[in-house]
């Protein structure tokens, strides 16, 4: 289902990786590294990188600092997505959002499913775009994180790919707030 025109050149994103947690650092966030690894195989640029503890406000002002930085397209998450009460990041992306993605969600499931079975049900993965960026959570598994890139995020985030993309769609993404 998933086509590459190659007769379109390719265009690097700047992707800034949060990782949300309250035991980790850079030294052993394997999720934020296997993201940074995957978004830099694929030619598109680190634009940041950092670790919030699992607090909503916290994880919501960084969520909103990069969204007002014009060197950052995308922000992808990983952690805190699960049911458990320290589990914030999904409500601090909503806070933010000024448009979901539910389809997002909805295929992050479905990829899930098809790896860990009923288990998919755990996870509340999460998209939305926030003046004029891309935000994405994703649970802080490895796994989770390979999943969401390899199956969804590398090829929308390919503005090669075909029959549509979220590049290609950027310039429109904040056409609301050019016409005030």
């Amino acid at each position: 289902m998933s086509r590459i025109d190659e007769s379109k050149a390719f265009i690097p994103v700047r992707i800034a990786i949060l990782t949300v947690s309250d035991t980790r650092g850079l030294e052993d966030d394997r999720s934020g590294d296997t993201l940074v690894a995957r978004l830099t195989e694929a030619g598109h640029l680190l634009a940041d990188r950092a670790i919030v503890k699992d607090e909503r406000t916290v994880i919501a002002d960084r969520l909103r600092a990069w969204c007002a930085d014009p060197e950052v397209d995308v922000v992808i998450s990983t952690g805190g997505t699960g049911l458990t009460g320290r589990d914030v990041t999904v409500e601090a992306h909503r806070d933010v959002y000024e448009k979901e993605i539910d389809a997002f969600g909805t295929v992050f499931t479905m990829v899930s499913y098809a790896k860990i079975g009923t288990s998919a049900v755990q996870s509340r993965a999460t998209g939305g775009v926030a003046l004029g960026t891309y935000l994405f959570a994703l649970p802080g598994s490895t796994g989770a994180c390979k999943d969401a890139w390899d199956e969804i995020l590398k090829w929308q985030l390919d503005y090669r790919h075909r029959p549509c993309n979220f590049v290609e769609i950027f310039p429109r993404l904040d056409e609301h707030q050019r016409r005030k």
